[in-house]
Formats: structure tokens, sequence, C-alpha cells
């Protein structure tokens, strides 16, 4: 942590904040080079972008998301504006996303409407391994269709983006939390059990009890996880309709050979999850073995009435967590497309060659040659030991003989030979080059 001491003999942090950091170098280039991926993969199964404000309106979270869990109880960061107006910095992406559905009226054309999202989001929790306050989520949605082959897609699609990325041992952990049809009765067999256990649970989870009993199943408190091992299951109490839903979505999964394993605790960290939730989990993801969970789920038909909406509308998502992605040691390293190794080195000399340099640089960039340059610098060895520390093959030296002549010199940096070539000929001249 570096601190400086202003004129006031204050000493001021200059870090960046706990749990947020610099992306830069080779980790900006790997986050860019899994994005890409994952919006290649995602346009293949039909996915068009969309990319909503970092700040919104934080009743939208209080809305959707709702109390009794850990984002709006403790994790949220929220300001006030001068206007007035109450704001937060997105904890995920989901909500935004149906506020902008609804406002946009695309519920007026063609269903369903498919969606991918990329950016960061912010939570002020205590960072742990793989994750930081502020951190990079890749979404996957699909808006106003509540058949249960969309669940099944967005488990493809994410697993899809997942194994593109290098991810070998990919596990689905799911469950059906039922809908308003049958979710109360649940909720009643699940409350009584905990009241028979209220001493034995921590004191966070009895507070829970009172405002959200499903949430205790999430709990992370080691007293009350012994207490779930035995609590009632949801699949239990589905009604049909739930019922036939989530067998139709484990259909799909054995149809494509997804493995997957129905976990009875689980429900996901937020208030708007309906029916279908699920984790996608890397087995051996971490360097000590330990398992991995890369991206999360589910349907969430009530959120666009909760946070507004004049109407349900049916819809299903996924969130893959990208810095633990990128992080892990299978990670493929995914190369952004618009990273290009430069092949040449651009050398200038003297007055009148840096006067003109930008033209030439202009020649190349129009021709898609990637360069490296060091136009500040004005000695001849000094650019030269940049271009052999960067192992760039080629050199063009222009000095004021070459600006004289509109011509310059390309050197092979292997060997030292070189050529002068003519200005109109240079393009031609570097297609030829290996």
């Amino acid at each position: 942590m570096k601190k400086i001491t202003n004129k006031n003999s204050k000493t001021q942090d200059i870090s960046s904040p706990k749990g947020m950091r610099d992306l830069m170098n080779e980790e900006y280039y790997n986050f860019q080079g899994f994005f890409e991926k994952a919006q290649e993969v995602a346009v293949y199964y039909g996915f068009r972008p969309i990319e909503t404000p970092i700040l919104e309106n934080e009743e939208i979270f209080n809305a959707g998301i709702g109390e009794g869990t850990d984002i709006i109880d403790k994790e949220m960061y929220t300001l006030k504006t001068k206007g007035g107006d109450h704001l937060a910095l997105r904890p995920e992406h989901t909500a935004p996303l149906v506020r902008a559905y609804i406002e946009h009226g695309m519920q007026t054309i063609p269903q369903p409407v498919m969606l991918y999202q990329y950016g960061p989001v912010f939570r002020h929790d205590k960072p742990q391994r793989g994750r930081y306050r502020q951190f990079w989520q890749f979404d996957l949605d699909i808006l106003g269709n509540e058949k249960s082959i969309m669940d099944a897609l967005v488990i493809k699609a994410g697993m899809s983006i997942l194994e593109e990325a290098g991810a070998l041992n990919l596990s689905i952990d799911i469950n059906s939390i039922g809908d308003k049809e049958c979710r109360n009765v649940y909720i009643k067999e699940l409350t009584g059990y905990y009241r028979k256990h209220i001493n034995e649970i921590a004191p966070l989870d009895r507070e829970r009890l009172k405002i959200n009993p499903l949430r205790i199943l999430d709990s992370k408190e080691d007293k009350t996880k012994e207490i779930n091992k035995n609590a009632p299951d949801s699949v239990s109490y589905l009604c049909p309709s739930c019922k036939k839903h989530f067998k139709e979505v484990l259909e799909y999964l054995e149809e494509m050979n997804i493995q997957y394993s129905i976990n009875k605790n689980l429900v996901r960290g937020l208030s708007y999850y309906t029916r279908t939730v699920f984790e996608i989990i890397e087995q051996r993801g971490a360097e000590d073995g330990v398992a991995l969970t890369l991206a999360g789920g589910g349907r969430y038909d009530y959120l666009a009435r909760q946070i507004g909406g004049k109407k349900d509308v049916p819809a299903v998502g996924i969130s893959i967590g990208v810095d633990r992605i990128v992080a892990s040691a299978w990670y493929k390293k995914l190369s952004p497309r618009i990273l290009k190794k430069p092949k040449i080195y651009f050398i200038q000399l003297g007055s009148e060659a840096k006067l003109k340099s930008l033209n030439i640089i202009e020649i190349l960039r129009k021709a898609h040659i990637p360069i490296a340059q060091s136009l500040s610098k004005d000695s001849l060895s000094s650019q030269l030991a940049i271009a052999e520390k960067l192992a760039i093959p080629y050199a063009i030296i222009f000095g004021v003989k070459e600006a004289l002549d509109n011509a310059v010199i390309v050197r092979d940096m292997s060997n030292r030979s070189q050529d002068t070539v003519k200005l109109a000929k240079l393009l031609e001249y570097l297609k030829e080059l290996k």
C-alpha cells in the first residue's frame, strides 16, 4: 500500500479501494479474450447484446433481490445524489435487465427476447478466494417464455462458454424451488422445521427465519449447515406444473449428456428466483483441488412485477463469474482479436524525420500492419535496444536522408541485413516479409 504526504503533512492512501484492482497487461487481455469468446458463443446460440448502466435506482434492487439477502442487508454500495435520488452501484445484472425490458417495451417484439451482457458489478462483502468487491460477470438471459427448454438452453450455452475457456470437469447442481402455487406450502414446512431447531441454528439465521426462511438453506454458518442436512426438500412439495417443468429440464440435460446432481439445499442468494435454480461447478477448479462455482442462475418469472412492471414476465438466466475463470490454471488465456503482436519497430532520427513520422505510421495502420515505436526518443541506439528487448522481427529506420528521399530503411533484426525502400513501394515490400 503506497502512501503520500500532502502539503498539509497528512498521509494519504493512493492505493485502489479494498477488494478492487487495476486490470493491466496480460490480465487485461485475458479478460478481453474471455469476453470475445463468450460473446461469440452467445451470438451463435441466438443472443443479442445489451449494456445497462452501472448505476441504477436503489429500489430496483431492494424490490427485486429482496430483504433477508446478504446483498440488500449489507453488501450494496448506495449513494444519494445532490438531486435527492437514491442510487446503487449494480450488485448484479438481472434486475437492471428486466427494468430495461420493461422500459423499452420489449414485450411488444417477438418473444422470447435473448440477451447477453458483460461488465463490472459491485458488492461490499469480505473478499474471498477469487472474489473481489468489484468483479466481472457475463450474463445470458431469455425473457418472455416459460418453457423448460429455455432453462436447458441457458445452461448449455453457459457450459459451452466455460468449456471454450478451458474448463474440463464441469458438473451441474440443480434444484427447483417451485412457484407461487406451491412454494408457500414448502416454506410453511421449512419454517416449522427450523422452529424445532431454533436454538441450534446461528443467530443470523434466526433473523432470516422471520423475513425469508429460504435464505437459511443458503447459510454459510457451520451450525446451520448441520441442521440443513435434514431440512425438508422443495422438490417434494412441487405442484404438478412445477414438477413437470423440472422433469423436462432434467430430461434435456440428460439428452445433452450433461452431468447433474439434485441439490435440495440449493436456492441461490437472491430472492427473485422461481422454479429452476442451478450452479455450474468446476470439480477440480482451484489450485488446491477444491471445487469452484463458476456460474449460477435460474428462472425469475415474477421479477418484472416485483420491480414495478404491470405483469409477470417469465424469464431465465445465468451469470458467469469471469474473475475466477481468468485466475484458474486451466484457463486457456484467450487472446483478444484486437491484440496484434508488432511486426515492425518504427525508428525515427532527426527533426525532419520526426515531423513526417506520423504520416508513415498512418500508412502502416491503414494497411493493418501493427507496429511499436518510441517517437519521444531521439537516439538510434536507444530505439534499437527497445526493439531488441521486445523481440520485434523488423525495424523501419527513418532518418534525415530517408526523409529527403521519401524512403525508409527496413532492417531484419535477426541478422542486421537491411534494404532501402521507397515509400511508394513500402507496403508491397513488407507483404513479402515472413
